[in-house]
């Protein structure tokens, strides 16, 4: 995408036409393992989770299933909000949000998940990203999740890399881990990183 193509990705209706079209090609149709590893060694029930840009939100379907009693899901497209809701149809509606992630208030988190939301928003607005979730977490609250460690030619997912995600959190988190992933889907096996950071 050029500079300007890269701004499409911050309107709602460029994201509603790729589900419509099924141009998902982000979609692992499943749970991704190393969050759901992380998921499993949780202890609170309570934590109050949020899934920005969560797509068709496996990871809320699982967190739900496993007796995760906040967890929110936030998107700006509606047709994977709708899709969850039939398709899990005992999760809170109120936890189904649709809204600019950037935009969005709400009360301050424990734990806010990353899974090909941050590859997919403007490179431009990575910092502001990075100012977000801070605030949307409370004071030790967490960001835990992935983030691409490679090229790629044409966005979205955009380029990333490991001194640059450094430079970017630093200011807003300290990293408890932020490591090569071990346990990644085949297809991104050595392209992800594992982040897991706390709120300075």
């Amino acid at each position: 995408m050029s500079d300007t193509a890269n701004h499409e990705v911050s309107r709602a209706e460029y994201w509603q036409q790729r589900y419509e079209q099924g141009y998902t090609g982000w979609d692992m149709r499943g749970v991704s393992p190393p969050l759901q590893a992380y998921f499993d060694q949780l202890g609170r029930r309570d934590l109050r989770i949020l899934i920005p840009g969560a797509g068709n939100a496996y990871e809320a379907a699982y967190l739900h299933q496993a007796g995760f009693s906040e967890v929110y899901v936030l998107d700006f497209a509606e047709i994977p909000l709708r899709r969850f809701a039939e398709q899990q149809a005992d999760f809170p509606t109120e936890h189904l949000v649709c809204a600019d992630f950037f935009t969005w208030q709400a009360e301050p988190f424990d734990l806010v998940v990353e899974q090909t939301f941050f590859c997919a928003i403007d490179p431009a607005r990575r910092t502001e990203y990075a100012q977000k979730t801070h605030r949307l977490l409370k004071a030790g609250g967490r960001l835990v999740g992935l983030l691409f460690d490679c090229e790629f030619k044409n966005g979205p997912p955009f380029s990333g890399s490991r001194a640059e995600y450094e430079t970017l959190f630093a200011p807003y988190f300290d990293f408890a881990t932020f490591e090569t992933c071990h346990n990644s889907v085949g297809p991104r096996a050595g392209r992800e990183l594992f982040i897991n950071l706390i709120k300075k």
